[in-house]
């Protein structure tokens, strides 16, 4: 997408440790790079002065091509807004906890009227996102933190489908490769002690709602939490036993899930998806995304299972 002024943005308590459950079938991306293998040097990372920009005019063709390596977030405020003033904050609070995976451009809607009007601003605060020069509208109002991240994730899902994913590099050196980030909750899970490791992790993402180990490590702990003493071969039978039951289903996924068959867990709960309605369908729908951020977004189950989940929902 080129910037022209004339046209409109286009399409738019502690537990007693687990015993016998083995949750190696599932993704382990927290491990320790000595156990994982030291990571090369990724050839996508975009050196940029920092990861939240004053943008105007005369810059904005420049980010409109930076979206092709990396999602950007435009923060299109008033400086005359309060509410402008209060979501420009989060934002800027929140994009550095992506880890340059985001990268925000801010952009004063008075001093640059044309950048709002390509955008079709109607009201301020109003944020939105490019993709590959793809504009994506996020929402137009203020919102909580957390509320703001979930979009954010859903913003780099979005972005990863269409081959979006550089990461911005502020100064062009890459940090070091570290161990685990959450070492005492890692630990907690290890042990079998998944109320503790799932409180810490919570504790993690009260602190940096963004933080993606925090999330993939409190989903393992309730993964094990649900499944400890469970017999997943019994869960699996009671749920083929009475495929309506929502319950025996979501257990059965998690089952599946340890014993390496995701697809068989995803197709199980998409298939009531289709045929519940209110609390049920939600909490199937909750259980899907809980059971994608275990298995991992580049497994090929998970990216064949959103367009399913998709069609069933809508």
């Amino acid at each position: 997408m080129s910037f022209d002024p004339n046209q409109g943005p286009g399409p738019q308590s502690g537990s007693a440790p687990q015993q016998g459950l083995d949750l190696s079938a599932v993704r382990t991306k927290n491990m320790p790079a000595d156990e994982a293998g030291a990571p090369a040097a990724d050839p996508t990372a975009v050196p940029l002065p920092s990861l939240v920009l004053d943008v105007d005019e005369a810059v904005f063709n420049d980010i409109v091509a930076l979206s092709e390596r990396v999602p950007v977030v435009i923060d299109l405020a008033s400086s005359a807004s309060d509410a402008s003033r209060e979501v420009s904050a989060v934002l800027a609070r929140l994009i550095p906890s992506y880890g340059g995976r985001l990268v925000l451009a801010k952009v004063d809607v008075d001093q640059n009227p044309r950048v709002a009007q390509a955008f079709g601003v109607q009201s301020t605060p109003t944020v939105v996102a490019i993709i590959k020069g793809q504009p994506v509208p996020l929402f137009q109002s203020t919102l909580p933190e957390p509320q703001i991240a979930a979009y954010f994730d859903e913003l780099l899902t979005l972005a990863a489908e269409n081959g979006v994913s550089g990461h911005a590099v502020v100064g062009g050196a890459e940090p070091e490769p570290a161990g685990p980030k959450h070492p005492e909750a890692e630990e907690a899970l290890a042990a079998g002690d998944f109320d503790t490791a799932e409180s810490l992790f919570k504790a993690a993402l009260a602190e940096s709602p963004a933080d993606d180990e925090a999330k993939f490590g409190l989903a393992r702990a309730g993964l094990g939490r649900r499944l400890i003493d469970a017999d997943p071969e019994q869960l699996i039978a009671a749920a083929d036993a009475d495929p309506a039951d929502v319950e025996a289903a979501k257990a059965a996924a998690d089952a599946e899930v340890v014993s390496g068959n995701p697809a068989g867990a995803f197709d199980r709960l998409i298939s009531l998806i289709r045929t519940t309605t209110g609390p049920e369908k939600e909490a199937l729908r909750l259980r899907v995304l809980d059971l994608f951020e275990i298995v991992g977004p580049d497994d090929p189950a998970v990216a064949k299972a959103r367009t399913k989940l998709m069609r069933a929902l809508f």
